[in-house]
């Protein structure tokens, strides 16, 4: 006999928590493990102003929204945001409940912007982040690629790998910076150009 499924389940109210929800293997609760995100916040304190306007968006959120598209590949922050509203092992790795809104990507951008247009800060967090990686055996620095091409080798394996995660955190940065600036032009806004000082 062919059995027919039907679809009572779409409007069920049942309860169950994002911890249930999220595979004991799944790769974002290995990262979880061994990342430590706590030290972003004393970075970027400097960033805001301590007694004017209202809360921002989470720092740890919007780094850890890039770390997703960086991690699983995804090619776009615009992609990675419509991904996270409907995947539930991202929004249990970004604290995000089931009912919480996902930041739009106007509003990713424009913190992007106004926390670090000039800086470094966002390379150096994400290069830190990829150093952990690297240090937990999850990234192995010998395979990441830099627009498309290896950099070379270098005799000392401690500077070879640094320099590779480095300039990894640096593309990555700068493909995030170009998405943020073709939207803004798109819509009418003027592109930045972050400046290069403190770059290697």
């Amino acid at each position: 006999m062919m059995g027919k499924r039907n679809q009572p389940h779409r409007s069920e109210n049942i309860t169950v928590t994002l911890e249930q929800l999220v595979p004991a293997d799944h790769l974002v609760r290995k990262v979880d493990q061994v990342m430590d995100s706590q030290f972003i916040y004393p970075l970027v304190e400097k960033l805001y102003c301590e007694n004017n306007g209202g809360p921002s968006v989470d720092s740890v959120l919007l780094i850890k929204m890039a770390l997703l598209q960086y991690l699983f590949g995804i090619p776009s922050m615009r992609k990675t945001i419509q991904e996270i509203e409907t995947n539930v092992a991202y929004r249990w790795f970004l604290g995000l409940g089931l009912d919480e809104k996902v930041p739009h990507f106007s509003t990713f951008g424009k913190n992007y912007v106004r926390r670090f247009q000039d800086t470094t800060i966002f390379e150096d967090i994400f290069y830190k982040i990829l150093t952990q990686g690297v240090d937990a055996g999850f990234v192995d620095p010998v395979v990441l690629f830099i627009d498309s091409t290896h950099v070379k080798a270098n005799a000392n394996k401690l500077k070879y790998k640094k320099k590779h995660v480095r300039r990894a955190a640096r593309f990555y940065h700068d493909e995030l910076e170009q998405e943020i600036n073709d939207d803004r032009e798109a819509h009418g806004k003027k592109a930045f150009y972050p400046q290069e000082e403190g770059r290697e």
